[in-house]
């Protein structure tokens, strides 16, 4: 397995407080997306909500996808004061969450020779 060269991952797993409106939720993710433009380090976001059938979600119901060059882009990230401001008023709104970082990996299948 390849794992790629100081990409990074950041995913934010979220569950929304019941009340949360979707106007609400739109918003948070606007802001959210906003980021790109403030934080250097954040090279990219995407976002979407839970639509597996599995029913294994555990709650979750959205995926906040932010990419960044390293780790080291990753800790700025998060002491960056935009992002400081965001986070505070997106707990608000957020019952549960979880976050992993994770760089990337491609599984190589080569011919045997």
């Amino acid at each position: 397995m390849d794992e790629a060269k100081g990409v990074v991952k950041h995913i934010f797993v979220a569950k929304f407080k019941d009340g949360t409106t979707p106007n609400q939720i739109d918003h948070l993710i606007r802001e959210m997306a906003n980021l790109v433009n403030l934080i250097e380090p954040l090279k990219s976001f995407h976002w979407g909500k839970d639509v597996s059938a599995g029913n294994k979600n555990q709650g979750f119901t959205h995926v906040l996808e932010s990419t960044f060059e390293s780790m080291e882009g990753v800790a700025e990230y998060i002491a960056h004061p935009a992002h400081v401001e965001y986070a505070k008023v997106l707990l608000l709104h957020v019952e549960k969450y979880m976050v992993i970082d994770y760089k990337p990996a491609t599984l190589n299948f080569g011919l045997e020779g």
